[in-house]
């Protein structure tokens, strides 16, 4: 499987994808807002885009469909659920589902709501071991709930679908918000060092080769991640109903999510 991370460069940070068959050329564009970008880069791998995916229905995520489409032929596919929110939708797709890329290359569909109800990550079944999270799950962050998602849906996607991953899964995400999430971490947790040397390596970096994390970064420095740490509760002490008892997992994940709503 080869992997093409596309930096729009636009005000919202957003990252294209294009995952492709080594042995056939065949690729699948994910999320493709920047319909010239992913043309092009197709073009100079001489790859050919077969299917166009998308994570969820917001315009960010589909807003390049038509005009990808109308160039390759590409069908496209979303959740079963994002159907009346997507135009042209001609595959509806769920938590099991597979998407066949070539000869070589399968992503199964993991239903992660949260960011929205209908928000499908692709987890590959091919090496390398890789997570396309859209707007769920970020380098060092989680995706927000303002436009039809649910703090206490994203919290059940982290605990039960995110958290099992292996270690060694790279994260690629739907946005560039790894140094503003790398500082919420350590506003929430001062002394987590991992993060505090990442961030001094990646400020500077460029967007368009910008580092990949795996799993087993992201549980040192995603605070989201990190709900059982004693610094992350000991900052929440006074937003807890009781302070003076342990917090749940899902106390600290909601408050955490209420305090980057605002951050």
């Amino acid at each position: 499987m080869i992997i093409e991370q596309i930096w729009t460069g636009n005000s919202l940070r957003n990252f294209n994808y294009l995952v492709a068959c080594p042995e056939t050329g065949e690729a699948l564009a994910i999320d493709p807002l920047d319909v010239d970008k992913c043309l092009a880069t197709a073009t100079a791998r001489q790859w050919t885009i077969r299917q166009i995916f998308n994570t969820h229905e917001h315009g960010d995520h589909i807003g390049g469909n038509s005009k990808l489409a109308a160039a390759t032929g590409a069908p496209i596919i979303a959740h079963r659920n994002a159907v009346t929110h997507i135009p042209n939708v001609s595959r509806g797709v769920g938590a099991g589902d597979v998407i066949q890329i070539g000869a070589t290359v399968v992503l199964q569909c993991m239903d992660t709501p949260g960011h929205t109800m209908s928000h499908i990550c692709l987890l590959s079944q091919t090496s390398p071991p890789a997570l396309f999270s859209g707007d769920t799950f970020f380098n060092a962050g989680a995706g927000n709930c303002h436009n039809g998602g649910h703090p206490e849906e994203l919290f059940e996607t982290f605990e039960s679908q995110l958290q099992p991953l292996d270690d060694a899964t790279r994260i690629y995400p739907g946005h560039d918000y790894l140094v503003n999430n790398l500082e919420f971490t350590l506003d929430r947790e001062p002394d987590n060092e991992a993060a505090r040397s990442l961030l001094a390596e990646v400020a500077a970096q460029d967007p368009n080769d910008a580092l990949i994390t795996t799993m087993g970064q992201e549980r040192e420095i995603n605070v989201f991640l990190r709900l059982d740490s004693p610094a992350v509760i000991a900052q929440l002490k006074d937003m807890l109903p009781d302070p003076d008892a342990p917090p749940d997992r899902r106390t600290v994940f909601l408050k955490l999510r209420e305090l980057r709503n605002r951050w």
